[in-house]
């Protein structure tokens, strides 16, 4: 009988030991799994830059979030230069700039990847009551209007874009960004592929030097500034106009067609550089040629400007994820939002991009 008791309690023994082993492997193993991947852990990922952007990515952060309730995501819509200052100051996870990063810009930061993420037109905004049909401004118009020239909304080449209507002898009153701005950068890049004169005399860049004109902090400045000023123009993104209920410009694309923004004609400027946007994404798609007679001419690719490395897996796994989602799901809710999306040779280099992300110079779980 001794020995018998004897077996029970060493079976007993062995089999509490054996299920205390099992529990601490499934916990060991669960806390191993969750440190590697991040998944489960409470993260936040802060992003600043474009205000051109900010409406898209306002939607993206929120559907993300919703999806992944362990994930915050911060965006501030601070103007694309300071979005690119803050990534090399190493103060936010990721920036947006309108304005693709170059050689020498990326030469003086720590390795960083840019990712096309949406393109959308740069919208000529104006404030004229009484007019019931869009305006029609020519490239000479444009390049007249923003180098203080053109003075008047009756002025002759104004006349001559619009027969027919009866244009009022108001005072023009140009608005333009105060901010260092990627919305800038892409519009005076197509004023200096359209004029030798502002070319020469004003350039291309995040800020210039206007030669007309008051300033407005953000988008949502010259929104403001336009919306509050009869005779006034400016340059914003399409839903910034739209919700504040300002009519935008049909412009006069190469093929001598006025062309309104929209999506539609943005996706038609980025099929016309479809060649070079395989070779290299930063090309820029405005003044779309003349075989392309539906293209938006004032169009620009915007851009996610990533560290490839930072210190936390967590993190950088669902900065990953979030990119993720913006160049694939994310873009059927940029489309209703006036922003173009991306084609599928873009898409192809952004995930060419995203696999060079690491943490801590190991590659991503």
């Amino acid at each position: 009988m001794r020995k018998s008791a004897d077996n029970s309690c060493v079976r007993l023994r062995a089999g509490y030991a054996l299920c205390l082993a099992s529990t601490l492997f499934v916990v060991f193993t669960g806390c191993k799994s969750s440190s590697s991947g991040g998944e489960g852990q409470s993260v936040e990922l802060n992003g600043a830059g474009s205000t051109f952007v900010y409406p898209v990515m306002s939607r993206w952060t929120s559907a993300f979030s919703n999806a992944h309730s362990n994930v915050r995501i911060n965006y501030q819509s601070i103007g694309s230069g300071g979005g690119v200052q803050q990534v090399k100051n190493g103060t936010v996870d990721f920036g947006a700039s309108d304005a693709a990063l170059n050689d020498d810009q990326l030469n003086g930061m720590k390795p960083t990847i840019q990712i096309p993420e949406s393109a959308g037109p740069v919208c000529i905004t104006y404030s004229l009551p009484g007019l019931d049909k869009p305006m029609q401004l020519s490239s000479d118009a444009i390049a007249g209007i923003f180098l203080g020239k053109i003075t008047s909304w009756h002025d002759p080449l104004l006349v001559k874009d619009n027969p027919g209507v009866n244009l009022p002898n108001t005072k023009i009153l140009v608005s333009h960004r105060t901010d260092g701005s990627g919305t800038t950068n892409a519009f005076t890049t197509y004023l200096a592929a359209v004029s030798p004169e502002w070319q020469q005399k004003v350039g291309v860049g995040n800020s210039v030097d206007w030669p007309v004109g008051i300033g407005g902090k953000g988008s949502e400045g010259v929104t403001a500034q336009v919306r509050q000023t009869p005779g006034a123009i400016g340059y914003v993104e399409l839903t910034f106009a739209q919700q504040n209920k300002l009519p935008v410009a049909a412009v006069k694309n190469l093929s001598g067609k006025y062309v309104l923004p929209d999506t539609a004609s943005t996706t038609a400027a980025i099929a016309a550089f479809t060649d070079q946007l395989s070779k290299d994404p930063r090309t820029p798609i405005v003044n779309a040629p003349a075989s392309a007679p539906d293209a938006y001419p004032i169009s620009t690719l915007t851009f996610l400007i990533i560290p490839k490395d930072g210190p936390d897996v967590a993190k950088r796994t669902a900065l990953r994820n979030f990119v993720q989602y913006v160049i694939t799901d994310g873009q059927a809710a940029a489309a209703t939002l006036n922003y173009a999306p991306l084609p599928e040779g873009v898409k192809s280099y952004d995930r060419q991009q995203l696999q060079q992300m690491t943490a801590a110079g190991q590659p991503l779980p």
